[in-house]
């Protein structure tokens, strides 16, 4: 038999399109929109990954479009963690961009902004362009936060122009705080010409060497060195000095003492640039939870005392406290597993985030639902600048979060998306959660 050869394809041959996404409705739910003004039952187009109409229940039709039933639900703008650690490059043992983003995802983030020490220290343009090329399998928006000097090793200060123009939406060394004056003077008016923040680590590591929690009496019990209050305090008042000089902007990252976020608090009545974040930890956990060197408890900063988890609750009640950030950490099982001084520092949070603001602060401190969103997604919006995110209206990003505060569930670990299993919130049940979670109009996360 004679087989005819194949005809080679056309040059002209055009790739089919894959179809185009359908228009997503949500109706039905109660839509809180604090950039808005918007507290209220409304329903929600989202086309083409944008916000297409906000109208009344009822006036959007239907047709052609995917639906979302959001009754008893509420609607709000997509969440955004401004400290999270990816671990990518260099230690995808502990998680990586894709297992990280997944975990954000059942948290209800639709956007992040990762910490530069990776390793190599994401302090060039190129580690920055990695971080968010598609390769790395991301299913939410990755905003790298780049490192302020080379290596993080407090010397010399990066190119932030060049960072910022890779897609650098703030700058920090994170863990390895900038002690010097003129080093932290010179990255304040370098960010502030680039309208971005510097944020700091608040810590005297130079107080601090041995120390693996709280000074406290639970830390002489436990025979263990701890870190002052002071530690913290004293950069934070000397970062305020610089940022009333220079007229930078600085983000004190995972603020976690009384004396330090009195400093803030008088700070920004006194118009100092200056602004906040605390962890879902540092607000419900104190150090006696520490118990017998369970490494799960173990973070920095520490656990604080009472005195000083009970003050982080004030400052998100009367708005001192901008936002709400995990500083998700994740490390391997193994590294965990060790003595309590010598396992790392940090501990994995973005699914647990919402449930423990929910829990402590609406249902059990009253702040209201409209506060719960500025604290986890229009203020860290404004912080780092991210324009059309944190809000819902018209023509904004559709990046949208969906939860149910009245949902009683219990968080196992072993459930969670992020390859490392290092929570201390393992078994605890929660009112409050997320149902859905919408990044460019497209549903990445349902449950």
């Amino acid at each position: 038999m004679k087989i005819k050869p194949r005809r080679p394809p056309s040059k002209k041959a055009v790739p089919r399109r894959p179809p185009k996404q359908k228009p997503l409705l949500i109706r039905g739910g109660h839509l809180i929109d604090p950039g808005s003004g918007i507290d209220a039952p409304m329903d929600m187009l989202l086309c083409d990954g944008r916000v297409a109409k906000v109208s009344q229940p009822g006036k959007i039709s239907a047709k052609g479009t995917q639906l979302i039933n959001a009754k008893g639900l509420i609607v709000a703008p997509g969440f955004i963690d401004i400290h999270v650690h990816l671990r990518e490059p260099g230690q995808s043992h502990k998680e990586t961009i894709a297992t990280g983003t997944a975990a954000a995802a059942a948290g209800g983030f639709t956007s992040v902004c990762c910490m530069p020490n990776t390793v190599p220290v994401n302090d060039d343009p190129k580690i920055t362009h990695w971080m968010q090329s598609a390769d790395r399998g991301a299913v939410i928006n990755v905003f790298p936060i780049a490192a302020a000097t080379l290596g993080s090793m407090g010397e010399r200060i990066t190119d932030f122009a060049a960072l910022r123009e890779a897609g650098a939406v703030a700058f920090s060394d994170d863990g390895k705080p900038i002690l010097g004056d003129e080093i932290m003077r010179a990255c304040l008016e370098a960010a502030a010409k680039l309208g971005v923040p510097v944020i700091q680590h608040a810590e005297d590591t130079r107080l601090t060497v041995g120390c693996s929690m709280n000074l406290g009496p639970t830390s002489l019990r436990l025979g263990l060195r701890g870190m002052s209050v002071e530690s913290e305090a004293k950069i934070v008042e000397r970062d305020i000095r610089l940022a009333r000089e220079t007229g930078g902007h600085l983000h004190v990252a995972h603020i976690s003492t009384k004396k330090a976020l009195d400093a803030v608090r008088r700070a920004k009545r006194e118009g100092v640039k200056v602004t906040c974040e605390v962890t879902p930890h540092h607000f419900v956990l104190i150090d006696e939870h520490v118990g017998q060197y369970n490494t799960n408890f173990k973070m920095c900063p520490p656990l604080r005392s009472e005195e000083d988890r009970d003050a982080m609750v004030r400052g998100l009640l009367d708005g001192t406290i901008d936002c709400i950030a995990t500083d998700h950490a994740p490390h391997a099982f193994h590294e965990k597993q060790q003595e309590f001084e010598r396992a790392p520092m940090g501990i994995t949070g973005l699914e647990t985030s919402l449930p423990i603001a929910l829990q402590v602060l609406h249902h059990h401190n009253g702040l209201p639902l409209r506060r719960i969103v500025e604290l986890l997604s229009t203020n860290p919006a404004k912080i780092v600048g991210l324009k059309g995110r944190g809000t819902l209206a018209v023509g904004s990003h559709a990046d949208v979060t969906i939860f149910d505060p009245k949902k009683k569930w219990k968080f196992y670990a072993q459930d969670s998306r992020s390859k490392s299993k290092n929570t201390p919130f393992d078994g605890w049940e929660f009112k409050g959660q997320v149902v859905s979670t919408i990044v460019s109009g497209k549903l990445f996360y349902a449950r």
